[in-house]
């Protein structure tokens, strides 16, 4: 399984950037695929993720502003990130084959990660 992410850069407050991650040798399964992000200094954490049936789940600090989505056809995750915040600045992880319990984000696979960062 390879997951490969793009779509980081420098953005400045308030702008926007779209997230992509291809997945290859992946079947989606009945898991969350996930985006994780992770701070400088602080401890990686789930941002967003997709289950199977199309359910969403989205950190309090993102809601209103982040959309995930996938395109079965290019086999890709896609993060929309609008109302960037300085806070926002990470390394930007996708992962599959996540599951979610007792407040903590698990992943199977994952990818090297693109660099956001939000000036």
């Amino acid at each position: 399984v390879q997951l490969v992410e793009s779509g980081g850069g420098l953005v400045q407050s308030g702008g926007s950037l779209r997230l992509s991650c291809v997945a290859s040798g992946y079947t989606y399964s009945s898991y969350y695929m996930t985006w994780f992000r992770q701070a400088p200094g602080k401890e990686r954490e789930g941002v967003v993720a997709l289950a199977s049936d199309g359910s969403t789940w989205y950190a309090d600090s993102v809601k209103g502003r982040f959309t995930i989505s996938k395109d079965d056809l290019k086999d890709t995750l896609y993060l929309q990130m609008n109302s960037l915040k300085p806070e926002d600045t990470g390394v930007y992880y996708c992962a599959a084959d996540c599951v979610f319990d007792e407040g903590i984000w698990y992943s199977t696979y994952g990818g090297q990660g693109t660099q956001v960062t939000v000036s």
